[in-house]
């Protein structure tokens, strides 16, 4: 092999392994939520978990991407310009928690019209499952959203085939921060999931986590003049 031919072997090489290093950003989980039941935001160990209530008891809700939801891993990033999931919250009495969190169910989060920052290297996102969020008072609120066993997956193609599975042996939650308002919203600030990546050249194999970065406005599907709010 000539000293020509082992440098455009190492520079494909060195394109593959940082197209695949960005592929593990794309987890969101974004709004990767699970049953209700496993959801359950973090808190201090010391700490004495608030009387919590969403209302308006029983409306449905829509959480919609505000904006784009970013995954970055090193200097790569991977963009989703789309994302919604529904819900309902629980009928009375079932939306008031005296000591802790109160929990709905949601439909699967979607995710569509995602790019990444490597040229060659495309990715889709299918997600399943059931899938919940636990809302939690507190200063600030705070939102446990988990990702069932396999409910998110994540294919490239191009450059580089890999395909990453988040919460691939057990549910894994990730935490959000709610803040009430017109609509109120659902932020994550550097979530964290774990992963199992698995492909050929280029995936990056040995990743075991994944952040990101999103917010979603949450409406009210019941009555659109009425606002989802979490209170004590």
């Amino acid at each position: 092999m000539t000293m020509k031919q082992t440098a455009l072997r190492t520079s494909r090489q060195r394109a593959l392994l940082t197209a695949g290093t960005g592929i593990v950003a794309a987890l969101g989980l974004s709004l990767a939520m699970t049953t209700a039941a496993t959801a359950q935001p973090a808190a201090p160990p010391s700490a004495v978990a608030a009387s919590t209530t969403v209302s308006p008891a029983g409306h449905g809700f829509t959480a919609t991407l505000s904006g784009k939801a970013t995954f970055k891993a090193g200097s790569v990033t991977v963009t989703c310009a789309t994302s919604s999931s529904s819900g309902q919250v629980p009928d009375a009495p079932g939306n008031q928690n005296p000591d802790g969190p109160v929990s709905s169910s949601t439909t699967p989060a979607t995710y569509s019209s995602c790019t990444t920052s490597m040229p060659g290297v495309s990715a889709t996102v299918t997600t399943s499952g059931n899938w919940g969020v636990a809302m939690q008072n507190g200063t600030p609120v705070t939102a446990g959203l988990t990702i069932p066993v396999g409910g998110f997956v994540l294919k490239t193609s191009g450059l580089a085939s890999c395909t990453v599975t988040a919460a691939p042996t057990a549910a894994a939650t990730v935490n959000g921060t709610w803040t009430n308002g017109a609509p109120s919203t659902l932020a994550f600030a550097n979530a964290s999931v774990p992963v199992k990546v698995t492909g050929g050249f280029g995936c990056p194999t040995s990743s075991t986590s994944s952040t990101f970065n999103a917010v979603y406005r949450v409406g009210d599907t019941t009555d659109p003049a009425s606002q989802i709010t979490v209170t004590g």
